[in-house]
């Protein structure tokens, strides 16, 4: 009885101190959504915005409230927030300059690289000052980093230059070894996405298309780093030719690649002659997330909505998602947009389209969602990394379509792909079946064979009527003939500045072009603009933060590296829908 008293109060301590802690983390969460719904936080004169570009950068930023709680310093950091704090530097009086101090940073696509590099240039244009350092650069942080006034390098350090190459995984060899291998029917030369399962290398209609783009990539980033280090694309190309990467420091400064070697603590002395202030004073600074709370000048006026589609778009929520990942979940976004159609305080919808693409029928429920919604009010979709096949459908019907010069985007293309397991089964396990059926095409998909010739046929009947329907809603929302769109879909991927005399897209611009855009149509003379879907409450994240399954994802994606994807792209090739207007699954640009 003594031991049996022990453990109940045992567990009603237990319990009792599970409601404080809760109730100290609620309030804890009150407080920081009465901050943040204030964005009151003043910023102290001669201060400076210090954005450190370290760590993984995604379309939104992740929240993780319990690296919050322990100190942490999250390594997830989101190109939304990155830019409205940037655009907030350059409207606050009191923000002099941006330090840009250079990590291990790992963008998401090249496109998100370009558009905080155009805030940067749209900054400058305040008069203030931008300064970046790093102990060394990757090729992404330079060519951020360029935009700046002063790039400087540790005398010890080193700069990344040796333009781009893509890297394409190949395992059929890989599954033929454990008795598995693919069928896949796709429509479009260039739909190379099945080339993953069922080749050992690169197709010639792929490599053209890749080539192509990773071209075009890098001509956007020649120019760019020409015009702001007044270094000649000729000469930056011998430069990646030779691979400066492995230069003499003092070399890197002769071929005006950085203007100077310095020590951080030298930089420091730098910031404070700009600041006019004694090398004893402390130099005021703002983090990235502090400028969170920092009050937005424009915040006035009629509401245009921001909608971020970033991910995979999938059918439904599934297994398959981890807490770290994002899918673009058809049900949940077509009752977003709907809402957003009803919501009159809402004048006009930017959707923010960021994904490779996914489940063609997904696709096309979110496209209707679009529809309904552009006849109440102005829809315009701005592109980010990607808007490519389903990413492209859920976009083609808009109002009005800008695209980020490196965003990949068309590939208007469909196919479908059937795991064949029976010499695993079979030949390998030693698995016996027996078919029984009541009808001729009964046991379709059965685990004990691959599709027959007449199966394939039927499979190929339903694929290609996806591809005309997919076809007949770029051809409509584009306002082309079926023919026009034929000739520059067959799954062919295309670049943004490539998308434009095509006329996939109205314009390159960035995402405050696309709200002002919106804005137009809608005939707004003052505005605002507010991101969509809201976040979730401080609470839930805290305890999704906690999960054993987040953590686990997010030690093998750190301990496996480039290698992650197509794992993981393996692991949930069971939970992905069978017919996909996707792009090729892992395109790795080094």
């Amino acid at each position: 009885m003594k031991q049996f008293l022990k453990y109940v109060l045992a567990t009603v301590t237990g319990i009792v101190l599970l409601l404080v802690i809760v109730g100290i983390l609620g309030a804890i969460s009150l407080v920081g959504l009465a901050a943040k719904s204030a964005g009151s936080m003043q910023v102290e004169e001669n201060s400076v915005y210090t954005m450190n570009l370290s760590g993984i950068l995604n379309e939104r930023t992740a929240s993780n409230p319990l690296a919050e709680l322990t100190g942490q310093i999250s390594d997830n950091l989101g190109l939304d927030e990155m830019l409205a704090a940037i655009r907030k530097a350059k409207e606050n009086e009191d923000i002099k300059g941006i330090y840009i101090e250079a990590g291990a940073f790992n963008s998401d696509t090249p496109a998100s690289a370009h558009a905080i590099r155009e805030a940067l240039l749209d900054f400058k244009k305040s008069g203030k000052w931008i300064i970046a350092y790093g102990d060394s650069y990757t090729q992404t942080t330079y060519y951020i980093c360029s935009a700046a006034d002063k790039v400087y390098l540790n005398p010890e350090g080193m700069v990344d230059w040796h333009g781009l190459g893509g890297e394409s995984y190949y395992i059929k060899d890989l599954l033929a070894k454990f008795g598995v291998k693919f069928q896949a029917v796709k429509v479009g030369k260039y739909k190379s996405a099945v080339e993953m399962m069922t080749a050992d290398q690169m197709s010639d209609y792929d490599r053209e298309q890749t080539e192509a783009y990773l071209n075009g990539i890098w001509k956007v980033m020649l120019n760019d780093v020409s015009k702001s280090r007044k270094v000649s694309v000729d000469s930056l190309n011998v430069y990646a030719d030779q691979m400066i990467t492995f230069a003499e420091q003092k070399e890197l400064v002769n071929k005006k690649m950085v203007d100077k070697l310095l020590y951080s603590d030298e930089v420091k002395g730098e910031i404070k002659k700009l600041l006019k202030i004694d090398e004893k004073e402390e130099i005021k600074q703002l983090t990235t997330s502090e400028m969170r709370d920092v009050k937005s000048m424009k915040q006035e006026g009629d509401e245009v909505a921001v909608y971020y589609a970033y991910g995979e778009i999938v059918d439904s929520e599934t297994g398959s998602m981890t807490e770290t990942e994002h899918n673009i979940v058809a049900n949940t976004v077509c009752k977003d947009l709907e809402k957003l159609m009803k919501d009159d305080d809402v004048k006009a919808v930017v959707l923010r389209v960021n994904s490779p693409g996914g489940s063609a029928y997904a696709s096309e429920q979110i496209w209707r969602a679009v529809t309904n919604l552009k006849a109440k009010k102005p829809v315009v979709v701005s592109m980010g990394g990607y808007a490519a096949s389903g990413g492209y459908y859920i976009s083609c019907n808009a109002n009005y379509i800008y695209t980020e010069p490196t965003t990949l985007t068309g590939s208007i293309g469909i196919f479908g792909m059937f795991p064949d397991v029976s010499q695993l089964l079979t030949q390998k396990l030693g698995v016996k079946f027996s078919e029984v059926k009541t009808n001729k095409h009964s046991a379709f998909g059965a685990m004990s064979r691959p599709l027959n010739a007449e199966e394939t046929a039927l499979l190929e009947q339903y694929i290609d009527r996806g591809y005309k329907l997919f076809r007949k809603r770029v051809a409509d929302g584009r306002k082309l003939s079926v023919e026009q769109v034929e000739e520059i879909a067959q799954g062919r991927v295309w670049l943004g500045n490539d998308a434009l005399p095509i006329k996939l897209v109205d314009a390159v611009g960035s995402l405050d072009d696309a709200v002002k855009k919106a804005a137009e149509l809608a005939k707004l003379k003052e505005y605002h603009a507010t991101s969509y879907p809201e976040e979730e409450d401080w609470l839930n994240n805290l305890f999704n933060s906690m999960t054993k399954k987040s953590y686990l994802d997010e030690e093998m994606h750190a301990a496996l590296g480039e290698y992650y994807e197509p794992l993981r792209f393996v692991k949930n090739l069971n939970h992905q829908s069978v017919i996909q207007a996707r792009l090729p699954y892992i395109i790795n640009i080094k």
